[in-house]
């Protein structure tokens, strides 16, 4: 269990290594049961349920004029917004 929690980089302590221990050999068992379901049958699919074009139509909207879009900006400079650098040039 330490093994895995250090691959994970997951801090555990020693009293929880019994608990979680327990709780990854549930996790394990359930894959074997998983393993032996027939799916021989079973079409490959990307999402479980019948799912088709849920996307909406993309729908133009009026743009915010420059003033408008600077109004509430903090530091603006020549109609644009101005920030503070982050990187060293």
């Amino acid at each position: 269990m330490l093994h895995i929690a250090h691959l994970a980089r997951v801090g555990i302590a020693d009293d929880e290594v019994d608990h979680f221990a327990g709780q990854l050999s549930q996790i394990l068992e359930y894959f074997e049961r998983l393993g032996q379901v027939d799916t021989a049958d079973a079409p490959p699919t990307a999402h479980t349920l019948p799912l088709h074009n849920v996307w909406r139509e993309d729908e133009t909207e009026p743009c915010l004029d420059p003033e408008e879009a600077l109004a509430n900006a903090p530091l603006q400079e020549g109609g644009l917004f101005r920030v503070k650098a982050i990187l060293d040039e």
